[in-house]
C-alpha cells in the first residue's frame, strides 16, 4: 500500500492549510489581497471536505485550503486530509498547521488510508501527490494502522473464488511468519476428531473443507488475550437459501476474521506485552446433499446440544466452538468480531458496530477508545430475560430463538453460553463494509472497531 510520505519540504513544496467556517474569516483577513479575493470569488466556505486551490502570480499552485469540521483539531482530524490525495496534482505538499503529536499522527493516518484501493483484479490506482511527514507524527504508528486496515480491506474485498478457507488460512500463516508467531490449522474430518463438531457441520457441505485457524504469539509470562473472528468465506444461507439480493455481498461474511487478523497485526507490530491467541473458524456455508438442516440437533465443543433454527444463522455456531476453545485457557479477555446479524444493522445502521460485553469497565474503555479513534462502537445490552427466547423443547439451546425480535441481542446471548461467567468478554456485531465511498473509506470491505480495540489494548498493556 503506497503512503506517499517524504521527509522534507523543498522550496517548491505547496502548503496545505486547514480552515473551518469559524477560522476562514481570520485567514482571509491576513492573506494577500489577490489570494483572499480568489478564495472569496471561488465560493469556498470551508465546509468539511471542501478544497480550494489558490494560484500564485505565475499561475502555478501557491496554496491549498481545505475545510475541516468545527469540532476537529485543525488539520488533525482523522479524515481531514483524506479527500486530498485523489485531488492534488503531482507535487510535494506540507501541512501548514501546528499540531500536537497525537493530532499529527491522526492526520497522517487519514492521508495514508486515503491511498488504499483494491487493485488485485484491475489496473492499480496511481496517486501523484507527496506529503511531508507532519511534525510530531508517529511514523511507525501511522504505517502500522494503515497496513492493518489494508489487510482487513484486502481480505474482505477478495471474492470467494479467490479466498476460500485454505486461502484465509494461508493469509494467517503469512501474518504469523512476518512476526515469528506460530500458526496451526485443523482441517476437514480432523475437526470431528478434535471435537469441533459445529464448525465441521456448517462447513461440511462445501467442496472446500472447513478449518480452524489457530495463531499464537508472545511470551508465556504475559497476560493472555484471545481474539476470535468469524470466517464464513461465503454464506449462501445453506438450505435456508438467501435470496439473490441478500447473497450479493456475502463474500464479506468472513469480515470478522479480517478484523481479528488486522488487530493481531497491530498488537504484534507494536510488540504489546501480551500473550496473543487468534482463533478463526473458516468455513463456507454451502448447499449439497450432506448440508446441515433446519431442526438438526448438533453437539458442540462445550457439550451443549443446539437445535438449528435456521441454517442461515451459521456464524454463531462456528463461533460457539471457537469461543469454547478460547475460554478453555482462561485468558484475561476474549474479544470476538463477526458479521453476525442483520438485526444489528437495522438497529444501528451499517457504519456503527454493535458492542456487547459482560464487563462494564471493558465496554467503557472500548467506547471511549472508539470515540478517540473516530472508530465508534455502540453498546447494546445482554438483556438476561431474553435468554428465554433460546429455549428449545428438544435440545439445550435453540440457535435462533423463538421470535423475530431482538435478533442481535439473542445472538449475543447465545454466544455467552460458551463463555465462562468470570471471563472478560467483548463481542462486536459489525457490517465490515462501506456501502458508498467517503474520503479514506472506499466502497467495499472495511476495518471497523479495530482501531478502537487496539487503542484499548495499548492503553492497558503498553
Amino acid at each position: 500500500m503506497p503512503f506517499r510520505f517524504v521527509a522534507k519540504a523543498t522550496p517548491k513544496s505547496v502548503p496545505l492549510t486547514p480552515v473551518s467556517a469559524a477560522t476562514l474569516p481570520g485567514w482571509l483577513k491576513g492573506a494577500e489581497t489577490r489570494a483572499a479575493r480568489w478564495v472569496r470569488d471561488s465560493g469556498f466556505k470551508a465546509d468539511a471536505g471542501a478544497v480550494c486551490f489558490v494560484p500564485g502570480d505565475d499561475g502555478g499552485l501557491e496554496r491549498v485550503l481545505f475545510g475541516v469540521a468545527e469540532s476537529a483539531a485543525p488539520g488533525g482530524g482523522l479524515w481531514d486530509l483524506a479527500p486530498l490525495p485523489a485531488l492534488l496534482p503531482k507535487g510535494r505538499y506540507y501541512l501548514d498547521a501546528a499540531l500536537a503529536p497525537e493530532a499529527a499522527t491522526r492526520a497522517a493516518t487519514g492521508w495514508a488510508l486515503a491511498h488504499y484501493s483494491f487493485d488485485k483484479f484491475k489496473e492499480k490506482t496511481v496517486f501523484k501527490a507527496e506529503l511531508v511527514w507532519p511534525e510530531g507524527a508517529d511514523q511507525d504508528e501511522v504505517k502500522r494502522l494503515a497496513e492493518a486496515t489494508a489487510l482487513a480491506r484486502d481480505l474482505i474485498n477478495r471474492p470467494a473464488n479467490d479466498l476460500g478457507p485454505a486461502e484465509l488460512a494461508s493469509a494467517a500463516e503469512d501474518l504469523a511468519k512476518s512476526y515469528k508467531a506460530k500458526c496451526s490449522v485443523i482441517e476437514g474430518e480432523a475437526l470431528l476428531a478434535e471435537n469441533f463438531p459445529m464448525i465441521h457441520a456448517v462447513g461440511r457441505a462445501a467442496d472446500r473443507a472447513p478449518r480452524l485457524i489457530d495463531l499464537r504469539w508472545g511470551k508465556k509470562s504475559h497476560p493472555k488475550v484471545t481474539i476470535v473472528g468469524k470466517g464464513v468465506i461465503f454464506d449462501s444461507g445453506g438450505l435456508d437459501l438467501k435470496p439473490a439480493s441478500a447473497m450479493l455481498m456475502m463474500k464479506k461474511d468472513m469480515g470478522g476474521s479480517a478484523q481479528a487478523l488486522a488487530l493481531a497485526k497491530l498488537v504484534m507490530d507494536a510488540k504489546l506485552p501480551v500473550r496473543l491467541r487468534v482463533l478463526v473458524p473458516a468455513v463456507e456455508n454451502a448447499v449439497s446433499g450432506n448440508a446441515f438442516r433446519p431442526m438438526d440437533i448438533l453437539s458442540s465443543r462445550k457439550g451443549l446440544t443446539v437445535e438449528v433454527g435456521n441454517t442461515d444463522a451459521e456464524g454463531r455456531l462456528v463461533l460457539a466452538d471457537a469461543l469454547t476453545e478460547a475460554d478453555s485457557e482462561a485468558p484475561e479477555m476474549i474479544l470476538d468480531f463477526s458479521t453476525l446479524t442483520g438485526a444489528a444493522r437495522v438497529a444501528l445502521g451499517t457504519d456503527l458496530p454493535a458492542l456487547f460485553s459482560n464487563d462494564d469497565k471493558l465496554a467503557e474503555d472500548l467506547l471511549e477508545a472508539g470515540l478517540a479513534e473516530d472508530d465508534p462502537l455502540w453498546r447494546l445490552p445482554l438483556h438476561k430475560p431474553y435468554k428465554s427466547m433460546l429455549i428449545s423443547p428438544n435440545a439445550d439451546l435453540s440457535s435462533t430463538g423463538s421470535g423475530p425480535y431482538a435478533g442481535a441481542i439473542t445472538a449475543a446471548l447465545f454466544l455467552e453460553h460458551f463463555i465462562s461467567a468470570e471471563t472478560h468478554w467483548a463481542h462486536v456485531d459489525l457490517m465490515a463494509w462501506n456501502l458508498k465511498s467517503k474520503p479514506g473509506r472506499p466502497e467495499g470491505g472495511e476495518a471497523m472497531g479495530v482501531r478502537a480495540f487496539y487503542r484499548m489494548l495499548r492503553k492497558r498493556y503498553s
